[in-house]
């Protein structure tokens, strides 16, 4: 008499007329009536870059997160790439950049960072940036889409010394209009903030969920619009720069508002459409950057 289940697929008779369907129907019920929930492989990078002066002192990465060094005159460029195309749930990415000696550096995205639908925990990115005395960042990377059902935790940090500046960009897009894509489920909790000399000088939570966008277009929530960015000037004299920011607010589709106080010059946009918000930028970043050209993966 055969065996059945388990003990049938280990212990197999040499003459069993109808054991070719047995083995299967018991491995399916091994592999298929499992109460758990598998476990899929995550994505996991970390990517830092050093200079002091105008010497490299560290280039280091892992993972899915590579640090490119583009040849070009003048202020360094790093370019922070995720290799694994997108973020989704249990993905962790690490950025930073180490400017010290006088050094000056602009570091910016290959692209836009994607957040795809998530099943479980956040995807979480961290960037921790610190610019020693004398020196300057210009912290530009681009735009971050997210779709439907993203989960993302992020954390971008610049500690400055106390004679350091810095500009800080960061710039979302809820889903792709051009494809007709809506936004209704979303988890995005983002926190920027730029220290000097260890105290917090500029502190901004940002929360966008389902709870939130169930709303409704109300004025306070985003109102219609689909697409936003933040730019803080931070440096000795930066209300200086509210001039010239607003000279350049001059995008058609794009609301903005821009204020100077306390040593910051800070810039809000919003708009319905991220090519709106994308010209926008652009424009103030060559009145913020005194007519330095963008990097140059923001120009192809």
């Amino acid at each position: 008499m055969c065996g059945t289940g388990l003990a049938a697929i280990l212990l197999r008779p040499p003459a069993c007329p109808d054991m070719d369907a047995r083995p299967r129907r018991a491995f399916a019920a091994i592999m298929f009536d499992s109460a758990t929930t598998p476990r899929f492989q995550r994505s996991h990078g970390q990517a830092s870059v050093a200079f002091e002066g105008a010497r490299l002192t560290r280039l280091a990465q892992r993972g899915s997160a590579k640090a490119l060094l583009p040849h070009v005159r003048g202020v360094p460029e790093v370019v922070f790439l995720n290799t694994s195309g997108g973020l989704t749930a249990g993905d962790t990415l690490q950025y930073g950049l180490d400017l010290s000696g006088g050094a000056r550096g602009v570091a910016t995205t290959q692209a836009a960072e994607r957040a795809y639908r998530a099943e479980g925990a956040a995807a979480r990115v961290t960037v921790a940036h610190r610019v020693g005395r004398g020196g300057w960042l210009d912290w530009l990377p681009q735009e971050t889409i997210l779709f439907d059902r993203a989960r993302l935790h992020r954390e971008t940090t610049v500690d400055l010394a106390e004679d350091a500046g810095c500009l800080l960009l960061e710039a979302v897009v809820l889903g792709r209009a051009a494809m007709g894509e809506t936004v209704q489920d979303l988890h995005f909790c983002d926190i920027r903030r730029i220290n000097r000399a260890g105290k917090p000088i500029f502190l901004e939570p940002f929360l966008q969920n389902s709870n939130i966008i169930a709303k409704g277009p109300r004025v306070a929530l985003l109102g219609p619009a689909r697409s936003f960015a933040t730019l803080v000037l931070c440096a000795q004299g930066a209300e200086d720069a509210l001039g010239p920011a607003r000279a350049a607010l001059t995008v058609p589709g794009v609301e903005a508002a821009a204020s100077g106080f306390d040593g910051k010059c800070v810039v809000r946009l919003l708009a319905e459409d991220g090519w709106p918000l994308r010209q926008q930028i652009l424009q103030l970043m060559g009145a913020l950057r005194r007519g330095a050209p963008p990097p140059r993966v923001w120009q192809t």
